[in-house]
């Protein structure tokens, strides 16, 4: 279930709500939900003077494989920062499974696995060297980092691969080992941000594979991603988000309706304009 908060209500980091003096009334923010995976209230983010991120609610359900879908600026990219600790917010909170992730970070990010846009690796290493730096990271014991880096790299079709340097990687199989640094510790949920961004059919069909299975063995997925196809096919929750607000948030059915999910995409975010003035673009 997702919550709206008015434009009007600020809850700062820690703090208690307070109201911008531009406004008349705050609309009260709904506790956060203590059994969801990831539960969002109230969040804000402003760069200079453009806000991306408005009072921002949302719960994704534990063992969900959820998408966050939204059009370019929509602000998917800086939810899911703030919801995994790399970026503070100016306003709100967020509970990972009812701990408070900016009261005790450490003990809410050991239960994520974390897949940033544009991740920057040490590409230096080759793909076994990182996946086990990765685990040692968390304070995992050498064996049991072994052990696990060796099923992940057969997993991802990366074991002809282990000691090639990641620098050499294509997309997608740079793509393959971030995801496998990110599960190396056995997350109770997974945070994706366009994790199959230039990444070929064979890669993402492994990758949607290894998704699966892990949702299916109790884990949580929470995706963004613009491709409306493949989150209607992968996704059994959906959040669509634009100019930094939930627009519509729940099961896929729910969300899109009688129609596909790209047109209720588009009748939620609206932007399609007709092609005029491009007469001299026909050939006959």
């Amino acid at each position: 279930m997702t919550h709206q908060t008015g434009p009007g209500t600020e809850a700062p980091v820690g703090g208690a709500a307070v109201t911008p003096s531009n406004t008349v009334a705050p609309v009260p923010t709904p506790p956060p939900d203590p059994g969801a995976a990831l539960s969002l209230r109230g969040l804000w983010k402003r760069f200079g003077q453009k806000i991306a991120v408005r009072a921002l609610d949302l719960d994704v359900p534990v063992g969900s494989f959820y998408g966050l879908v939204g059009p370019n600026g929509a602000g998917k990219t800086t939810t899911l920062s703030m919801a995994t600790g790399l970026l503070r917010p100016d306003a709100g909170t967020v509970h990972v499974r009812g701990t408070d992730l900016w009261a005790h970070p450490v003990e809410a990010k050991a239960t994520l696995g974390i897949l940033p846009d544009g991740v920057r690796l040490f590409d230096r290493l080759t793909g076994l060297q990182l996946v086990t730096y990765a685990g040692l990271l968390r304070g995992m014991d050498r064996d049991t980092v072994a052990d696990r880096a060796r099923s992940l790299l057969a997993a991802m079709d990366l074991a002809a691969d282990a000691n090639t340097y990641v620098v050499d990687y294509s997309a997608g199989m740079t793509k393959k080992i971030a995801l496998a640094s990110a599960m190396i510790h056995a997350p109770r949920a997974l945070v994706l941000d366009e994790p199959f961004e230039a990444v070929d059919p064979v890669s993402a069909a492994n990758i949607r594979d290894i998704l699966a299975d892990y949702v299916t063995g109790g884990g949580t997925v929470i995706v963004s991603s613009h491709v409306m196809d493949l989150v209607q096919r992968m996704c059994d929750h959906v959040a669509i988000v634009g100019a930094g607000q939930v627009l519509a948030a729940g099961t896929v059915d729910q969300v899109r309706g009688d129609q596909t999910l790209e047109d209720r995409f588009v009748d939620l975010v609206g932007g399609r304009t007709r092609a005029e003035g491009l007469e001299w673009l026909r050939t006959s």
